[in-house]
């Protein structure tokens, strides 16, 4: 009983750890606007330095998304961490452009690394028999530390002095101590290989993952755009068109996002995964249509109400999606499958953001939100129709996002 003790003790700590390299991707989120006064870029920039993130974490996964495999999860996560605080530091010194540019990359080469190796040290830290209770802290840390770094950005730049400043300096320490409670913590992989023998992932689709492979990676597509679009420009949206200036609420509306795509993740288990998937994309779907209807009528409870119903359905998808091509796929060819669900996953959160930004200078943002809402409407529900004509069929493989 004490040895049980003692590893979920050491599970949670891994989770925290997890919990706060994701924080640190989401800081930035309710502090864009401070960033246009004080470097007077457009609403373009900030869907740009958003999207620089999302081409850090693809290349990450792509070229070393299984480094911890061979090296070590401890290793792999130290070097997210010293990602995440060279991304602190950059924000702390930004004078200019290249410096958030400098910071959102960094940061994507954190959560590349973190994404896969510390979901599965998680796992491997719980005691044996453990594995669902793992997989709850995993997903919480993955989730809720994304819901939590604009939710602390939002109440410090708020209520605290020196807004662009507080919010890294309180990071880099967590940072910090989060190397130190790493370093405490055992090793899980027993046997290392040197460096060398990592080999970049190549995305492929074995052709038996096809069909199935289609209307998944549609779904995560379309859940991580709408994400996307909610971390970068959300907050200016609830600015200039409803009027709510106060950063602490503009915070927490993108948390709750994230916080209700952790609930939709953990129900899952109880939904199936065959039913999650069409379910994930009704709840897209509803999502986008709150949206469409707080962007058309500037109504803050339909922004509330999309970040909830959109963000559950997005953790429907995601999961229902990793855990039916993970099924598909061959054993020999699983790693390469769900790398390329990635690929398309975080293409969603840099493609359609990018083109909200290059919309929001012709049409404004309400405009160039409804012609991203109307395409990404259109994708969900050929996913949907797709799914609902060929329903997926998995066994009890329900594997954490």
């Amino acid at each position: 009983m004490d040895g049980d003790r003692r590893t979920w003790r050491q599970c949670l700590l891994g989770g925290a750890v997890f919990a706060v390299c994701m924080a640190g991707t989401t800081l930035p989120t309710p502090l864009y606007g401070l960033y246009q006064e004080k470097f007077g870029f457009s609403e373009l920039m900030v869907t740009v330095v958003y999207a620089v993130y999302a081409f850090g974490v693809i290349g990450v996964l792509l070229l070393a998304g299984n480094a911890s495999d061979a090296v070590g999860r401890r290793p792999v996560l130290l070097a997210g961490l010293g990602f995440a605080a060279a991304s602190a530091v950059c924000f702390l010194c930004a004078t200019g452009m290249g410096w958030l540019y400098a910071g959102r990359l960094l940061s994507g080469l954190s959560a590349g690394l973190f994404t896969g190796a510390a979901t599965a040290y998680v796992m491997e830290l719980a005691p044996r028999g453990g594995a669902s209770r793992a997989t709850l802290v995993a997903t919480a840390a993955n989730m809720g530390g994304l819901g939590c770094g604009p939710l602390l950005a939002g109440v410090l730049s708020q209520y605290a002095p020196r807004p662009l400043y507080l919010t890294f300096a309180v990071h880099l320490v967590l940072v910090v101590a989060s190397a130190g409670v790493l370093l405490g913590l055992p090793e899980t992989v027993t046997e290392l290989r040197p460096l060398r023998t990592v080999r970049p992932q190549r995305p492929g689709l074995p052709p038996q993952v096809r069909a199935v492979f289609a209307p998944a990676a549609t779904a995560a597509f379309v859940g991580f755009a709408l994400f996307g679009v909610f971390t970068s420009v959300s907050p200016a949206f609830l600015a200039q068109s409803l009027d709510v200036h106060n950063r602490a609420v503009s915070g927490a509306v993108v948390a709750l996002a994230f916080f209700a795509s952790t609930a939709g993740q953990l129900a899952v288990g109880r939904v199936g995964v065959g039913r999650s998937l069409p379910l994930g994309c009704a709840g897209l779907l509803a999502g986008l249509a709150l949206l469409a209807g707080a962007l058309v009528w500037d109504l803050l409870a339909l922004v509330v109400a999309s970040a909830l119903v959109g963000g559950a359905g997005q953790g429907l998808a995601f999961r229902g999606a990793l855990s039916a091509v993970a099924a598909a796929s061959p054993p020999d060819r699983r790693a390469a499958v769900i790398s390329t669900l990635f690929v398309v996953a975080y293409a969603g959160i840099s493609v359609p953001v990018i083109g909200v930004g290059l919309l929001a200078d012709p049409l404004g943002l309400e405009g160039a939100g409804l012609v991203f809402i109307a395409c990404m409407a259109v994708l969900v529900s050929g996913a949907a129709a797709y799914l609902l004509r060929r329903p997926v069929r998995v066994g009890s493989t329900t594997g954490p996002a």
